[in-house]
């Protein structure tokens, strides 16, 4: 009859298993040692899937282009580069928890069309997720503002009403909320905007979350269209003010021969 070892060893060869080595005597300690190593090495491995899930996660409800990144950002003028150094400094404050809970931070990036303030804005939001977790959301005021007007269409029948009521929480739950096109087309705000963006400004204020706006206007032309009782909330935050100056970085779109008509093709004296 096979002893109990020759049956667990037979066992074992059935299951693939190697079977085990009677000259090789393994010690407690060692074992123990070994197995938590391997724990140790598996929690490890779930932790690091877990945290890029939850990464991944802040990534998607960001509303962020997936372009605007550092890695994608060319550094070629003064006024993007002094701004890639405010932004890391910003970035790197995060590290220190007493500056995280101190109060409420806003960058303002202003300048012309096509300088690199939503790509940059939008790269240190894709960081801040990266290094720290922290929720990020992308909005352009006017499509807040066009939401917030529909919502008091009573006669709409897609429930607008709720569905803003619910954007303006996550407004003012996000960590970092970034605004983009302030008051662009808008000389002045309406009385009604004016004082519903300075009620949000001031709570997020008051929870010590942190803002980006990004605006055509320079800074007076800013306050103007904002008005009193808004610009005043944005001067309670500790204010990082960004100039973009430098030349446009989109391309321009030109009209090639096949894009004009027969008569614009044929123009013997236009110099073109």
């Amino acid at each position: 009859m096979d002893s109990f070892k020759d049956r667990l060893n037979s066992l074992a060869k059935a299951l693939g298993k190697p079977v085990p080595n009677e000259s090789e005597y393994i010690d407690y300690k060692t074992l123990r040692k070994d197995y938590e190593a391997k724990a140790n090495q598996e929690i490890n491995q779930l932790q690091q899937q877990s945290k890029r899930q939850r990464i991944d996660a802040l990534h998607g409800r960001s509303d962020l282009n997936p372009r605007w990144t550092f890695n994608n950002l060319i550094e070629d003028s003064d006024d993007v580069i002094e701004a890639v150094s405010i932004a890391q400094s910003f970035i790197a404050a995060h590290e220190d928890r007493a500056w995280r809970e101190a109060g409420s931070h806003m960058m303002i990036f202003y300048g012309d069309y096509g300088r690199g303030k939503s790509h940059i804005a939008g790269a240190i939001a894709h960081q801040l997720i990266e290094q720290f977790e922290i929720t990020v959301l992308y909005r352009q005021l006017s499509s807040l503002l066009e939401m917030r007007y529909a919502a008091y269409d009573f006669s709409a029948q897609d429930n607008i009403g709720q569905k803003f009521r619910e954007a303006n929480q996550e407004l003012l739950d996000v960590d970092m909320l970034i605004l983009d096109e302030v008051c662009v087309n808008e000389t002045v705000l309406k009385k009604n905007a004016q004082s519903w963006l300075g009620n949000l400004l001031r709570q997020r204020l008051v929870n010590k979350k942190n803002c980006i706006l990004i605006t055509n206007h320079s800074l007076g032309d800013l306050e103007h269209a904002l008005g009193r009782y808004c610009f005043e909330s944005i001067k309670e935050y500790d204010t990082y003010k960004v100039k973009f100056s430098g030349p446009s970085r989109r391309t321009g779109l030109t009209l090639d021969d096949e894009d004009l008509s027969p008569k614009q093709q044929y123009q013997p004296n236009q110099v073109r």
